[in-house]
């Protein structure tokens, strides 16, 4: 009994000395200077920081200064004003991903204090709205991911001004629900275009003939889960499809999604001349069977109208005609009353009845 109440006096004295020493992991630390943010986390050092689902309305101001590769998503930015991220310069930052953000606006000079950025990822924004000068600050700015983020508004003009200054390398614009080539979008110099699961139906040979403009002749396209339309005027993509297959790396898992006859059918096992004009579902109409049928209707509308000209012209004699014929039926007519009026008489059937009296 003494032993025990020894060891409980004994561990009595440790246990201050244990609470101060239990007390710095029971209170979260501020965030020192050049270390990792509050509302984030940093992998393994702190050049890689994540921020995600924290409902950010603004970047987060903390970030250490080494920091190579920013992630922030689910938050709601909303708009990323000018210098969002310079309230600390952020020399290395090479990698920046805004995903989820709800970004609506970039405002001029909004990536402003990052020199170093190579890649940005803006997938998954509802963009409405991209200063000119939105990326001026990044001149260093090689690869630019776009996917799911021009579904709100069409910002083909804006986003051409705002990368005028660029010398991109690979454009990322899956899930756009892209109709055309977004010429306007592709620099001197691009190397990668990923134009997956838009609803491109075909490249029509103006914009088969801007992919080989000088700058644009080493320019790889990914086409993967579009619809495309295997009809007569889809011969002019296939012919150069045939031809620069190596500039479309997917290019063997390209499928047909219309006509139903060729529905699933693999694009590079068709044949130009075996695509057929007819009408696509959601695209437009072949162009021979339109004007088939207006050459059709032409035609009947002509012979119509040459038929009334000679019912017109021989009108008089279409008239005495027609009184001609309605005389003659007129004494047919009276040939059978009279027939029928004499063997309906009762005296001459009496007579022709008795012939002896």
């Amino acid at each position: 009994m003494a032993r025990r109440q020894a060891r409980a006096a004994g561990s009595g004295r440790w246990l201050p000395w244990l609470g101060f020493a239990l007390l710095p992991l029971a209170v979260p630390p501020a965030a020192a200077p050049g270390g990792c943010p509050s509302a984030c986390y940093c992998v393994a050092t702190p050049e890689l920081v994540q921020c995600r689902y924290e409902r950010l309305e603004e970047p987060p101001r903390e970030l250490p200064a080494t920091v190579h590769n920013l992630s922030i998503a689910g938050s709601n930015l909303s708009v990323l004003h000018r210098a969002a991220f310079a309230a600390r310069p952020l020399p290395d930052l090479r990698l920046l991903r805004l995903r989820h953000d709800n970004i609506q606006t970039i405002e001029d000079m909004a990536l402003q204090g990052l020199p170093a950025l190579r890649t940005l990822d803006l997938s998954h924004n509802p963009l409405l709205s991209v200063a000119a000068g939105a990326f001026a600050g990044v001149p260093l700015l090689r690869t630019l991911q776009l996917n799911q983020a021009l579904l709100a508004a069409p910002l083909e003009e804006q986003l051409a001004l705002a990368l005028r200054n660029l010398s991109l390398r690979r454009l990322e614009l899956a899930g756009n629900a892209l109709r055309a080539l977004p010429a306007t979008l592709l620099p001197a110099g691009l190397e990668e275009l990923d134009l997956r699961n838009n609803s491109l139906q075909r490249l029509v040979a103006a914009e088969l003939r801007s992919l080989e403009a000088p700058g644009l002749r080493g320019l790889r396209l990914t086409l993967g889960a579009n619809p495309l339309s295997c009809d007569c005027a889809l011969r002019p993509f296939l012919a150069w499809l045939r031809t620069a297959a190596a500039r479309v790396p997917d290019a063997r898992s390209l499928h047909c999604a219309g006509p139903p006859l060729l529905r699933g059918a693999t694009l590079l096992h068709l044949r130009p001349e075996g695509l057929a004009c007819a009408a696509a579902e959601g695209g437009e109409p072949g162009r021979l069977e339109t004007a088939s049928y207006v050459f059709f209707g032409i035609v009947l509308a002509l012979i119509g109208i040459v038929f009334l000209m000679v019912l017109y012209l021989n009108r008089r004699g279409i008239k005495r005609w027609l009184h001609n014929l309605r005389e003659a039926c007129r004494d047919q007519m009276e040939g059978y009353h009279y027939r029928y009026e004499q063997d309906a008489d009762p005296r001459c059937t009496s007579a022709v009845g008795t012939p002896g009296l």
